[in-house]
């Protein structure tokens, strides 16, 4: 099942193919393996094949798709390593960004934080796994903005694709959406009483939360992880 999606004026199409695309393989709307075909895709949304084919290049360089001469492009399976590798580098560049974040992030930074919290608690209410993840993502890209280093967030939405696959399958079989927002709470008050130390302890055992759901998530869904 696909979602329904409006193209925009505005916006090159490619681009916004891509983020609907990546969407749908994120929250495995389109599963691991699925075969993606350019004219179907086209059809779809009403356009050539050449931002369909443009959309598939963005996705094949964050790994989230796999091009086999002959074949046709295909969802790539979840491979475990890439998603360690992914973990890692985010945890090494997210923990420099709250350390400094904790030294000089400016007031309205964390108004706006404190506010995402309250979205994402009445996003768990309502047991809205998409909307929860928007907010997720919203919350780290605040602590990067609020040091003006909006390249550490672009960074780590470069390489967490294959992350971000676990993260979805995580919210309701491991790692449950209230345990993530009292993790952002101890970041965000850590950050608010300027603790570096505790901001960046804070953010690493957030971060090591996939450690830990990488396992059971593989074994209850064996058939979407390559072996690694």
């Amino acid at each position: 099942m696909s979602l329904t999606h409006i193209l925009h004026a505005g916006e090159p199409v490619n681009q916004q193919i891509y983020r609907y695309l990546r969407q749908e393989i994120v929250t495995c709307i389109i599963p691991p393996g699925s075969l993606l075909s350019e004219k179907e895709i086209s059809a779809r949304f009403n356009v050539s094949r050449q931002p369909v084919r443009e959309a598939f290049i963005k996705l094949a360089e964050t790994g989230l798709v796999q091009v086999l001469p002959q074949r046709g492009t295909f969802v790539r399976k979840i491979s475990a390593r890439l998603v360690e590798d992914g973990r890692f580098i985010r945890e090494s560049l997210e923990s420099a960004v709250v350390r400094r974040a904790a030294k000089q992030a400016r007031p309205d930074y964390l108004e706006r934080l404190e506010y995402n919290l309250e979205l994402q608690t009445r996003s768990a209410q309502k047991h809205d796994s998409n909307e929860f993840l928007r907010l997720d993502d919203d919350f780290h890209r605040l602590i990067a903005g609020s040091i003006d280093c909006a390249l550490a967030w672009e960074t780590v939405e470069n390489i967490k694709a294959a992350m971000d696959r676990v993260r979805f399958l995580t919210l309701s079989e491991v790692s449950p959406p209230d345990r993530l927002i009292e993790q952002h709470h101890h970041i965000f008050n850590a950050i608010k009483a300027k603790d570096a130390d505790i901001a960046e302890q804070a953010m690493r055992l957030h971060l090591q939360e996939m450690i830990f759901s990488i396992t059971p998530i593989s074994e209850r869904n064996g058939e979407w992880f390559e072996d690694d």
